[in-house]
C-alpha cells in the first residue's frame, strides 16, 4: 500500500507519475490530492472505476494537509510514501513516516539555473529560457528561475530577453496568451512579496509583460517579470519565488558559474548552453542537480526520464525504470539444492 500526497500545480501529471508506477508496480494507493486543485483527481478515479480497475486498488482522501495528509503519512498500514511539495512540508512527512520506518520519495522544489555561455546559439535559448519561466505562470518546481549568463554576452542576451517579456500577455485561458493566473491570493501575494523585496533592495527590473484588460479583476494574475543583477546572496536568487520571475546574473568564468549555479539549497534541474561539448560533459558532472539538460530545457523531461533532486530538493526518483525500483521492495531468496 503506497500514498502519494499530491500538489496544486500540476495535479493530473504528478498522479500519473507517481500513482501509474506505484499501480503498475501491483500497490494499491491512497492519494491526497491538494485542496485548492482536487476535482481532476477525483474525476480520474471515477473513470478508473468505470474502466474496471478492481475496487480498493486506488483510494482519493481530500482534505487539508495536516488532517488528511498528516494521517495518511503516519498511518502504519502505508508501506511508502510520495510526497511533492516545500521542504519544511517535506521534512515534516518524513519525520510521520519515520516512526513507521516508512520510506518516502520526496520532490521539493527547486531554483533551477539556465547557464548560457557566448558560444551558445541565442536563437534556440531565447524562446526556451522564456518558456521555462512562465509555463505555468512560473508555479514549477522545475521551472528556469535564474539565467546566468557569461559577461561577454551578457547585455546583448539581456536586451533580448528584455524585448521577449516585454512583449508577454497575461490573462484567463478562454483567450489562449502566454501566461495565465496563480492560483490563489496567498501565492499572488508571495509573489509581490519578493518583488518588493526586490524594490527596496534596488534591484533592477529589466522588462515585465502586460496583463491585458481582458483580465478579470478578481483573478490573481502577475506579469512575468525579468530581474536583472541580482546578487548572488539575495533571496531572489536563493528562494524558490513560484511565480513568472526571472533573475538574471552574470558570470566571469565556469567556475564563477558553476559557484553560482550551485550555491543554493536547492538542485532539481539545470540548463547548460554552450556549443563546446567538453564544456557540457564538464559542467554536466560538476554541478549539482537531478537532471542537466544541454542546449534545451524540459522543466522535468519526458515520462522515460527519472525525475527528483538533490540537496533541499528532496531524494528518490519518479519516471523512468528508477520510480519502478522505488514502489517495490528487494528480497534476496537463496535455495541450497541437493
Amino acid at each position: 500500500m503506497t500514498g502519494h500526497i499530491v500538489p496544486w500545480n500540476y495535479p493530473l501529471q504528478i498522479f500519473g507519475r507517481s500513482v501509474g508506477a506505484a499501480l503498475a508496480t501491483g500497490n494499491a494507493c491512497v492519494v491526497k490530492p491538494a485542496e485548492d486543485a482536487c476535482l481532476s483527481l477525483l474525476r480520474i478515479a471515477e473513470l478508473a472505476a468505470e474502466a474496471g480497475l478492481p475496487e480498493g486498488a486506488l483510494n482519493i482522501v481530500t482534505g487539508y494537509g495536516h488532517e488528511a495528509g498528516a494521517a495518511l503519512a503516519r498511518h502504519p498500514g502505508i508501506d511508502h510514501i510520495s510526497f511533492t511539495g516545500s521542504p519544511a512540508t517535506g521534512a515534516a512527512v518524513t519525520k510521520m513516516a519515520a516512526n513507521n520506518h516508512v520510506p518516502v520519495t520526496l520532490e521539493l522544489g527547486g531554483k533551477s539555473p539556465q547557464i548560457v555561455f557566448a558560444d551558445a546559439d541565442f536563437d534556440a535559448a531565447l524562446p526556451v529560457l522564456v518558456a521555462a519561466i512562465v509555463q505555468n505562470a512560473g508555479q514549477t518546481c522545475s521551472a528556469g528561475s535564474r539565467v546566468l549568463i557569461e559577461r561577454a554576452a551578457y547585455e546583448p542576451l539581456l536586451e533580448r530577453l528584455s524585448q521577449a517579456f516585454g512583449a508577454l500577455k497575461v490573462g484567463p485561458s478562454t483567450l489562449d496568451l502566454d501566461c495565465g493566473p496563480l492560483i490563489s491570493a496567498k501565492q499572488q501575494q508571495r509573489v509581490w512579496d519578493f518583488l518588493s523585496d526586490a524594490q527596496h533592495d534596488g534591484i533592477a527590473m529589466a522588462a515585465h509583460g502586460e496583463v491585458v484588460a481582458e483580465a478579470p479583476e478578481a483573478g490573481f494574475y502577475q506579469a512575468p517579470t525579468l530581474l536583472r543583477d541580482v546578487p548572488p546572496t539575495h533571496r531572489l536568487a536563493r528562494e524558490e519565488v513560484f511565480g513568472p520571475v526571472l533573475a538574471a546574473m552574470p558570470f566571469d568564468s565556469e567556475d564563477e558559474a558553476l559557484t553560482l549555479a550551485n550555491g543554493t539549497d536547492y538542485g532539481l534541474v539545470a540548463g547548460i548552453w554552450t556549443r563546446d561539448g567538453d564544456r557540457q560533459m564538464r559542467l554536466a558532472r560538476r554541478v549539482r542537480s537531478g537532471q542537466v539538460f544541454i542546449n534545451n530545457y524540459g522543466a522535468g523531461g519526458g515520462v522515460e526520464l527519472p525525475f527528483g533532486g538533490v540537496k533541499h530538493s528532496g531524494h528518490g526518483r519518479e519516471k523512468g525504470f528508477e520510480a519502478l525500483y522505488g514502489f517495490t521492495t528487494l528480497k534476496t531468496i537463496a535455495i541450497k539444492h541437493g
